[in-house]
């Protein structure tokens, strides 16, 4: 759910020490769920990843709504964070004394998962169980571009049943550019064979296979959280038609380090072990950093702290998306005739409709719409002589004011009627209670 146009409320904190950012970082945090409470918005705060931005500490917080542009998830315990801030729970090491020695195989034809697995169990059927695509490792070549300009190629392995996420990918490899590795890059790179890349052509076991005196860079190798040492997979054996089965991690090969680059999926378990994860959209409205000293240290902003010892000072950032939460608050608020605006952020909060073309209906709902405005209201008058009954109230409608009163037929019986937009209900009272009716309505009493 997006504007046209992105209006941000911004603000920073600045702190002598770590104790003072947070507690200037709590306080921030309860002024947006108070805005975010009186808006009406319902919020999620989640965990998320700092990103380019860095600090220590993270959270966004988001309108629930399946229009999002945001994924985030929520376990029954309690657990909440953005998809780029999730972790893996890692499993403990295997016991791969028992395993036997890798060996590699003819696979014609089989470069994708899918057709890896039929080839496997066609030709090399295991006795407990059929091969599937996460007995698989796959290994997806990337393209960071670094903040200087360099551009580097690394790659990722995971199981063969997950898909990367580029936004976790993003999140990982900040401040750094991720895009997928092009045909540039693998003429760079020889070694990486299309569809049969293993971990023998990269990052430390590279090194290792090209022995002692030989330079060999190697291209990086990261690895998904659940390639736990000991483990067997099916992957490339670095030869075009050939995989290695019973690769076993931390025997048979190395990673330059672990990464967080995997979809997460609706089952799985949340990291503070509160139970199987749900995935939900949402928008995101405000995003707080508890930003430390990144910042005010590259800008030399200093202070003498109580003790008279010149100190780097500690900084925290604070955004509202104004325009995003204009947009959320009509997601939550409309029928299918318009708008339905909460009283606190309303253009107006009562629009006065004079139906008719009597002079006395006119007058009436002038009057009225002077003592609402000195009651202290925002009012809305609709006194066109020339148009319709119908096309004033479809313009109410659609304008979504949270009350609409109508001077009408019904003043000819000394009565106005008292419409709630948001609940759809209306009542017909004299004009001398329609003030008491409005400011009950609009929650004022």
């Amino acid at each position: 759910l997006r504007t046209r146009e992105f209006v941000m409320k911004d603000a920073y904190t600045f702190d002598v020490d770590d104790a003072g950012l947070q507690a200037s970082y709590g306080r921030q945090r309860e002024a947006y769920q108070r805005i975010f409470a009186r808006l009406g918005l319902e919020t999620v705060i989640v965990s998320a990843s700092s990103g380019a931005m860095g600090g220590s500490r993270s959270e966004e917080f988001l309108f629930p709504t399946p229009v999002g542009e945001d994924t985030f998830v929520r376990s029954p315990g309690g657990y909440a964070a953005n998809v780029e801030a999730v972790t893996t729970p890692v499993s403990d090491p295997v016991d791969a004394a028992d395993s036997p020695a890798p060996q590699v195989h003819d696979t014609p034809d089989a470069a994708t998962i899918e057709a890896l697995v039929t080839l496997a169990n066609a030709q090399f059927a295991r006795p407990d169980r059929p091969w599937t695509a996460g007995d698989t490792l796959k290994n997806v070549v990337l393209a960071l571009t670094h903040p200087d300009g360099r551009r580097e190629v690394v790659v990722v392995g995971l199981p063969g049943d997950r898909e990367i996420d580029l936004k976790r990918l993003e999140a990982s490899f900040a401040p750094a550019d991720v895009e997928a590795a092009g045909d540039a890059d693998f003429a760079r790179h020889p070694e990486l064979v299309k569809g049969y890349i293993g971990p023998g052509a990269l990052g430390t076991n590279a090194r290792k296979l090209a022995g002692e005196g030989e330079e060999r860079a190697g291209v990086r190798y990261f690895l998904d959280p659940r390639v736990v040492p000991g483990t067997s997979w099916i992957t490339g054996a670095d030869v075009a038609g050939k995989h290695v089965f019973g690769l076993v991690a931390g025997r048979d090969f190395t990673a330059d380090g672990v990464i967080e680059a995997a979809e997460v999926r609706a089952g799985d378990p949340a990291p503070d072990g509160s139970g199987p994860l749900e995935l939900e959209r949402g928008v995101e409205l405000g995003h707080i950093f508890a930003l430390g000293r990144k910042y005010s240290a590259a800008l030399g902003l200093t202070v003498l702290d109580e003790n008279g010892k010149s100190v780097v000072v500690t900084m925290g950032s604070y955004g509202i998306g104004v325009s995003r939460v204009v947009a959320a608050l009509a997601e939550a608020n409309h029928d299918d005739a318009g708008l339905t605006w909460p009283p606190d952020v309303a253009p107006a909060h009562v629009h006065v409709v004079a139906t008719g073309k009597d002079a006395a209906v006119i007058e009436a709902a002038d009057a009225l719409a002077v003592e609402l405005e000195l009651a202290g209201m925002d009012v809305v008058l609709d006194d066109r002589p020339r148009v319709s009954a119908g096309v004033k109230f479809a313009d109410a409608e659609l304008l979504g004011m949270p009350v609409v009163v109508v001077v009408g037929r019904a003043l000819a019986r000394g009565l106005v009627e008292v419409r709630d937009r948001r609940e759809g209900s209306r009542e017909e009272l004299p004009p001398s209670q329609a003030v008491g009716a409005v400011r009950s309505l609009l929650g004022w009493d």
